[in-house]
């Protein structure tokens, strides 16, 4: 009892000494935007996360003003521009999570402020947002204002933390030294450095290019999906090359924003540019880009210049620019060798060449077979392997053409194309004709390649190999016979 008595004491004597230590430790630094209004009490929810609207930068010798608004962050200060996403988030999320790492010095005197480097501080930032409430709104409650301005001075060596101080409170405090990469930003690391976007293909109508070695003009097909060549000769364009070409060229960043006077873009060429860039989209302003080179110390510098309605931005871009679009005929073609839609077809005719007699499989015509059957209507009947014609169909829709040959042919059987040659025809349901592919010669010194004509008005050359397997008897689209090829019967 006596023993038990002792340590109920002990106990009670260390619970004391434990609160009294508890009581005697300082504060823990506060948040670097603190959004409550009193020290929140224990076991209290956390304050829903603030909803930064207004970014005041004073770093690098300059003042940037940023705004949140529905398409994202802008800056509307020193230029108006879209701010790079990434260096704003990161600013934002500094502000909503970091904490001060310690407190440095609660009562600093004038010769402290200057030792910190306060006095003129290396960053500022004045930061406004709102407390959303339980529906998330808020924005225009003013008890839910918030703003802070912290000021960023010399950094620590010893562990390359930032000395910190907030409008308000005199405390000078530490900070990690992530918040100074963060906050410290000028207005060039704060703006988005893809300016020649967004180039959105879903929405553009034409391109037209006057380049250093090309032109071209290039218009959206009725069907919304497929572009036209329509200079220098009327062709179908590749289109998942356009959207190439259009991701490669919006994506270009800026090296450098230079002051844009009418004298600057004669100093550097954009009179007389080496591309001349024009994007029609279904609504708003078109888009012009002209890009230009300079010789500077001997090296070649080139700049861009995108204008749409009053706005217009020139940048120093990579050398790299000049060529991204300027392209040729060869790779703005459509590589495809038929065009047609593969739904559509309900008829195919393979002619193996000469006076023979085509192959001719129809689908939906057979009554025991169903309507997705195919079925050989000549020259002898029965059903044909379904999965034989549909990897065949397959294989001419994704027929690609390996090299381009003579333009608007008008001798076609000086390479081997006739109306005898081999060749396949895809028909629909009324027997129009949706797509013809004739096979001609071997291309001479090209072993694995053969003249063709498909859905185009040029000469393609197609990989042999890649149209072997076309039948050229009904036998090759039948299942073999039970047996055997004679059917099962007894050897003699």
């Amino acid at each position: 009892m006596r023993t038990s008595s002792f340590v109920v004491l002990g106990l009670a004597v260390l619970g004391q000494w434990a609160c009294s230590r508890e009581s005697e430790k300082p504060p823990a630094p506060p948040r670097l935007f603190a959004t409550e209004t009193a020290e929140p009490t224990r076991g209290a929810p956390a304050p829903a996360a603030p909803v930064f609207t207004h970014l005041t930068v004073k770093a690098r010798g300059a003042t940037t003003e940023l705004e949140r608004t529905p398409e994202g962050w802008r800056i509307t200060s020193p230029v108006e521009a879209k701010a790079d996403p990434y260096a704003v988030d990161a600013m934002v999320q500094q502000l909503t999570t970091a904490k001060f790492k310690a407190t440095v010095n609660a009562a600093p005197s004038d010769a402290d402020l200057k030792k910190f480097g306060l006095t003129s501080p290396n960053f500022t930032v004045t930061a406004r947002a709102y407390v959303p409430d339980a529906s998330g709104g808020g924005a225009d409650d003013p008890s839910r204002q918030r703003t802070v301005t912290l000021s960023g001075g010399e950094e620590n060596p010893f562990d390359g933390s930032v000395y910190v101080r907030r409008d308000g409170d005199a405390t000078v405090y530490a900070a990690e030294g992530a918040v100074r990469w963060s906050l410290d930003k000028g207005p060039f690391e704060l703006r988005s450095k893809e300016f020649l976007g967004p180039l959105d293909a879903a929405s553009l109508q034409s391109i037209e290019v006057t380049a250093k070695d090309h032109a071209y003009l290039l218009t959206r097909e009725a069907d919304g999906k497929t572009w036209r060549m329509v200079k220098p000769e009327p062709t179908r364009a590749n289109a998942s090359r356009v959207a190439d070409l259009l991701t490669a060229f919006a994506g270009q960043q800026a090296l450098s924003f230079p002051e844009d006077t009418p004298a600057a873009r004669k100093a550097l060429g954009l009179d007389a540019p080496l591309v001349d860039a024009r994007f029609v989209t279904t609504s708003g302003d078109p888009i012009r880009v002209r890009l230009s080179q300079v010789t500077r110390d001997g090296a070649p510098v080139v700049h861009a210049l995108r204008e749409q309605g009053a706005r217009s931005t020139l940048a120093e871009v990579d050398a790299r620019a000049l060529t991204t679009l300027d392209v040729g005929v060869p790779e703005l073609k459509d590589r495809r060798v038929l065009a047609f839609a593969r739904e559509a077809v309900r008829q195919l005719e393979f002619h193996p060449g000469g006076k023979a007699a085509p192959v001719v499989v129809a689908r939906g015509s057979s009554l025991d077979g169903g309507s997705d059957a195919w079925r050989i209507e000549g020259p002898d009947g029965g059903l044909a392997r379904h999965f034989r014609v549909v990897k065949l169909l397959g294989t001419l829709e994704s027929l690609r053409a390996a090299a381009f040959g003579e333009a608007n042919v008008k001798r076609w059987e000086r390479y081997g194309i006739s109306e005898a040659s081999r060749s396949v025809v895809l028909r629909d349901a009324d027997g129009r004709e949706l797509a013809r592919l004739w096979l001609g010669h071997a291309v001479p010194e090209q072993d694995e390649r053969l003249y063709a004509r498909g859905s185009g008005p040029d000469l393609v050359e197609v990989s042999a190999s890649a149209v072997a397997a076309l039948p050229t008897s009904a036998a090759d689209l039948k299942d073999a016979p039970p047996g055997g090829p004679d059917g099962g019967a007894p050897s003699p």
